[in-house]
């Protein structure tokens, strides 16, 4: 068991990937502008969208690299080593980011707006999900008999099957939330910074260092990523933001907490399935375009005021999880 971590600690770690990223950005789009990797825009999406088109994208490999390896590294450096617990969150979230990855170079190679079909990406995140929900289970069993406590109550079905769908639909909730410059990264942001607290809160030291490397590296992105975009994350980083949230919220044990510091992604999709749902039985829309970003943009909101009130919305979702962790711990 690690110490707690120190207030030099949490801050080096938020500094370091604040600081790469920042280093890193320009170097990077230049690189992924040398590699073709350049945003295809939606036909029937917002028209004002489609100067979007061509900015440079996959921008996510900078942040998801980033984190992985700022969190490797305060691991290291706070426990001496890279345990178990660390080297699963960092599996899963390295699993998603290479789906996105996968998703990202198909809609660039083929040149469309659309990289790998629904049904396989989905397939391909269950898969990541039941492996780390799996994984977890046997640390936590593997946990039970190094400390003498055999007839510690494991997690039991429901509990997985619980687990494996919140993370995929964690990780399909940010992918559907990055439609607006900047939006999906202030978001996880706001997100990693209240699942680092609840670490800290709960003695986590793994998921608090990766949330705090997450989030430094998101906050540095914004200055690539916000209105007008000089770079957008992605699958290859939505994916994987999404799928580390959703495992850091296994790791914790905190499905409520979940749905509050990923209510506007959530919001996102469920947005989508009711619009899908409605015009597949009564051929009429609930929204003027899913998600519910386009549905206000299409309303006559300007970008910038959709991500804002988004933003502040997330962040009072966030500071209410983590008002009432602090209360009740």
């Amino acid at each position: 068991m690690h110490s707690p971590l120190t207030a030099t600690q949490i801050t080096v770690t938020v500094i370091s990937a604040f600081a790469l990223v920042a280093l890193l950005g320009l170097p990077a789009i230049r690189l992924l502008r040398k590699l073709g990797a350049r945003q295809r825009v939606r036909d029937d999406g917002p028209q004002r969208h489609l100067g979007k088109a061509g900015t440079p994208t996959m921008g996510g490999v900078l942040i998801i690299g980033v984190a992985l390896l700022v969190a490797a590294g305060g691991e290291w450096w706070v426990g001496g080593r890279l345990g178990l617990p660390m080297i699963t969150l960092l599996a899963v979230t390295a699993a998603f980011s290479s789906i996105g990855l996968v998703d990202d170079w198909r809609m660039i190679s083929l040149g469309r707006s659309l990289g790998l079909r629904a049904r396989y990406k989905l397939l391909l995140q269950l898969i990541v999900s039941v492996s780390f929900v799996y994984a977890l289970t046997g640390e936590r069993a593997l946990a039970a008999i190094v400390s003498d406590q055999p007839d510690l109550t494991l997690p039991g079905p429901a509990w997985t099957i619980f687990w494996v769908i919140a993370i995929a639909a964690t990780s399909n909730a940010v992918n559907l939330a990055d439609g607006l410059d900047g939006l999906a990264t202030g978001l996880c942001a706001i997100a990693a910074a209240g699942f680092a607290v609840l670490g800290l809160l709960l003695g986590d030291q793994q998921t608090a260092v990766l949330a705090l490397a997450l989030c430094g590296a998101c906050v540095a992105f914004l200055a690539f990523n916000l209105h007008p975009a000089k770079v957008f994350m992605g699958d290859v980083g939505s994916l994987a933001l999404g799928g580390a949230l959703g495992a850091m919220a296994a790791r914790l044990g905190q499905p409520v907490a979940l749905l509050g510091l990923c209510l506007i992604p959530f919001i996102e999709e469920l947005s989508v399935i009711a619009q899908v749902i409605s015009f597949k039985t009564t051929g009429k829309r609930v929204l003027k375009m899913s998600p519910l970003h386009h549905h206000f943009e299409l309303s006559g909101w300007s970008e910038q005021r959709v991500v804002t009130t988004f933003w502040a919305v997330g962040a009072v979702a966030a500071a209410v999880v983590v008002a009432v962790a602090i209360t009740k711990i």
